[in-house]
């Protein structure tokens, strides 16, 4: 029997609650399809603040480095906000996903059949279905670049550099390039190259890595349009490579386009493929310890894992399946509409459970 090491960083605000709901559907997978996983856990973010005044203590990277893989929950809150940036939650954020390399970042944008009512589209614009990944370079570009403020003209100043090196963007677009083999072959390369030098070389090494994949459909838009393109028609997207910011930016977007931020997971990987998967939304603090936290976008999270990183493709189908049947009837709060049964977060992880 296989078994898999998981490190769980649970975080701050509705973090214990998702992660705990998702352990349990991946103990059931592992129990439906033979394998085991063995959890040990860590501290990120805000909790860690408080226990050892760094939002990312050593211990916690040494026991991601020597694990199979790693499921977080979320970080951050206003508790927290006026610490310096050095020091904030999402500090310990940015500094894990350096320390573990995780430079491509896997963000889906998925429809599931009874969500479409939710989406602010209209259902001519979204057509039959929509599944767009969005694949974004995650360890460089302007929120790892050198930054500072100075005085300019006897005013303050401040700086964030963009700065991409020609290796930093071929690894990402061959992930992409690789994703979309696999998938629809047609790939969208997005930059700012009538403006930003950085985006010119993007561009540039696209197009040659592009030559290793004389099947994959390669265009090229600007982000401002491609924002445009995602409301007016996100049909036309298969898979999506950009930079770090502008990636944040357009996942984002294709979250609401889906319905609920509440339901998209998401996946960062080194190039050995060990990864951290978490859920795009944020800590919502303000419902902390209610009961009442989305714990599918957490769920999803681990059938990415399963599919990305354990090699466990038959378990992770299994999970999405049971979450699609799931939203045939029942609903947390977040995505309640009439008609359907509203359950609090260990309801919903009790049913996906049993519908594995």
């Amino acid at each position: 029997m296989k078994n898999y090491k998981l490190v769980l960083l649970k975080g701050d605000g509705i973090g214990p609650e998702i992660v705990d709901e998702a352990v349990k559907v991946l103990d059931k997978a592992a129990d439906k399809f033979g394998f085991s996983v063995e959890y040990d856990e860590a501290l990120l973010g805000g909790c860690a603040i408080d226990a050892v005044g760094v939002p990312l203590p050593d211990e916690t990277v040494e026991k991601c480095k020597a694990a199979d893989s790693v499921l977080l929950g979320a970080v951050g809150g206003p508790k927290w906000d006026t610490l310096p940036g050095n020091l904030r939650p999402e500090a310990g954020l940015l500094g894990i996903r350096g320390a573990l390399g995780l430079f491509a970042n896997l963000r889906p944008a998925v429809i599931f059949e009874p969500l479409k009512c939710a989406s602010p589209l209209r259902d001519d614009i979204i057509g039959k279905a929509l599944d767009i990944m969005v694949v974004r370079e995650l360890t460089g570009g302007i929120y790892f670049g050198e930054r500072g403020r100075k005085e300019v003209n006897g005013s303050s100043a401040a700086y964030d550099t963009e700065m991409y090196t020609v290796p930093e963007i071929e690894r990402i677009a061959r992930v992409a390039f690789e994703m979309a083999m696999n998938r629809n072959k047609k790939l969208t390369s997005v930059d700012k190259a009538n403006v930003l030098e950085s985006s010119r070389l993007w561009r540039e090494t696209v197009l040659k890595v592009a030559e290793e994949y004389p099947e994959v459909e390669l265009n090229h838009l600007y982000v401002d349009n491609c924002a445009m393109q995602l409301v007016r028609n996100p049909g036309q997207f298969d898979v999506i490579v950009t930079s770090n910011i502008f990636g944040d930016i357009l996942s984002d977007e294709a979250s609401m386009i889906s319905g609920s931020i509440g339901m998209l997971a998401s996946a960062s990987l080194n190039e050995n493929k060990a990864g951290l998967y978490e859920p795009i939304h944020g800590s919502a603090p303000d419902i902390a310890g209610q009961g009442i936290a989305n714990p599918l976008a957490t769920i999803l999270s681990v059938a990415m894992m399963l599919k990305h990183s354990l090699d466990q493709p038959q378990a992770a189908d299994a999970i999405e399946n049971a979450v699609a049947q799931a939203l045939e009837k029942y609903r947390t709060p977040d995505i309640y509409t009439e008609g359907t049964k509203k359950v609090t977060c260990k309801e919903m992880g009790d049913i996906v459970c049993s519908l594995l």
